[in-house]
């Protein structure tokens, strides 16, 4: 197993989710901001067909992937319309530092009941949330 983009043994009766579309109007840029900015993995960056790509990016240690695409009727979406995509950190502080660090704008830490939130955006205004639960380990 890869430490950095580790991977689930798919067992019967397993529904795994290993991958999430994320909309976005320009790749580059988008891909530019997730592995530049955010930190994440390029995993593929592949031309199957004609006017159709891929770029798949996975966050540091995540069983869980997203694709950046263009090409594929079928996963068609507006630009900037996914919301709350939640990113689980040991340390909620630190990892806002790091991404505002690496020139993301990262509201500042909520509490909400005793779970910990910091709200950033995509360059298309898909919106993520850096999550921490003090008692999971």
């Amino acid at each position: 197993m890869d430490e950095k983009n580790p991977s689930a043994e798919v067992r019967p009766g397993v529904f795994l989710l290993e991958l999430v579309l994320v909309p976005v109007s320009d790749i580059d840029r988008a891909k530019a901001f997730y592995a530049d900015q955010a930190g994440f993995t390029v995993d593929v960056d592949v031309r199957p067909a004609e006017g159709v790509r891929f770029v798949q990016l996975t966050p540091p240690g995540s069983y869980c992937s997203i694709t950046l695409s263009e090409g594929l009727p079928q996963a068609e979406m507006p630009a900037g319309s996914l919301r709350g995509l939640h990113l689980v950190v040991a340390d909620i502080e630190a990892a806002r530092k790091e991404l505002i660090g690496r020139g993301v704008d990262v509201a500042p830490v909520e509490d909400l009941g005793g779970v910990f939130y910091a709200w950033f955006a995509d360059p298309d205004g898909n919106t993520w949330t850096l999550q921490h639960m003090p008692w999971r380990k």
